[in-house]
């Protein structure tokens, strides 16, 4: 197994801790969340490059690449949508109020911003559909290649789980240390959801974008 390879395997090995510590209710083990999710983007970046300029691609990297991908989109979106749960969503009205006070909302000047079902849906369907997509493609001897909005989409969204991670690390820091009514707190928890909440939508944006432009671009491969 090359670097590259070894590299992507890490990812899918870190991605059930990436799901897992930001429920355990310490900082320290939401800043581990955070720290582990960051390498895992980083080296999903310099994975693929290292493979590409060391000409190391491989089948067993075509395979592992794309899970590892999968793996930690889901393992970012699990505890996203359950410790980020809109205060309107019917989801949140059935927690005990025990979990409903461990929710981590983005907070913003104009209230309370969490992750509602319907964004996880765009997010996970469009990755599934694109799997396919992408494979049926294949299967015709066209290879489809990331466009660049979809490459900004990627960009977006891993900013957006980056703040959210980090929001579940600084704000149950914060509450252990008694800050929420610091000034200071108020204006980073401001920032922290401003960049979450623009990230998010852009994202979402994005995603829906990039989906579009790959079904006019290549839709013709199954007409033809």
């Amino acid at each position: 197994m090359n670097l590259p390879n070894t590299i992507t395997t890490g990812r899918i090995l870190a991605a059930p801790f990436i799901a897992a510590l930001p429920f355990i209710a310490s900082p320290g083990v939401r800043l581990a969340a955070f720290v582990l999710y960051i390498v895992a983007a980083v080296t999903d970046y310099y994975d693929g490059k290292l493979a590409r300029t060391r000409n190391l691609i491989t089948d067993l990297g075509r395979l592992l690449d794309p899970l590892a991908d999968k793996l930690l989109l889901f393992a970012t979106l699990i505890p996203m949508f359950v410790l980020m749960v809109p205060d309107n969503d019917p989801f949140a009205l059935s927690q005990s109020q025990s979990l409903d006070a461990a929710r981590f909302p983005f907070e913003t000047p104009f209230g309370r911003v969490g992750l509602p079902w319907w964004v996880v849906a765009i997010v996970i369907g469009r990755e599934i559909f694109m799997t396919v997509f992408r494979q049926a493609a294949a299967r015709r001897g066209v290879v489809i290649s990331a466009i660049g909005p979809a490459k900004w989409k990627t960009g977006f969204q891993s900013t957006w789980v980056g703040a959210a991670f980090f929001w579940f690390f600084a704000s149950s820091l914060a509450t252990s240390r008694g800050w929420q009514n610091e000034p200071a707190w108020t204006a980073f928890a401001w920032f922290n959801g401003f960049v979450g909440v623009v990230t998010m939508v852009a994202a979402v944006f994005l995603t829906i974008y990039s989906l579009v432009l790959y079904l006019r671009r290549y839709s013709g491969v199954f007409t033809a």
